[in-house]
């Protein structure tokens, strides 16, 4: 059950982060587009679904929170 979970989650943030990769080239926004090779890169280094959801839930709230 772990393996699937990590891996659907994986894919639902990484998508997120292709998203925000592509709006943040297109508009030269620097923190959509870190965020968004942050989102799809994390998930590779996490230990347990849980760090997953909690630390892809913190970069997906990073745009909004911060406007540079």
């Amino acid at each position: 059950m772990d393996d699937s979970s990590m891996m659907l989650w994986s894919v639902f943030f990484g998508g997120i982060g292709i998203g925000y990769f592509i709006c943040g080239k297109k508009q030269r926004a620097l923190v959509p587009l870190f965020a968004g090779l942050a989102l799809f890169v994390f998930p590779y280094f996490m230990p347990n679904v849980i760090m997953l959801v909690i630390i892809g839930s913190a970069l997906i709230a990073v745009p909004y929170f911060i406007k540079v």
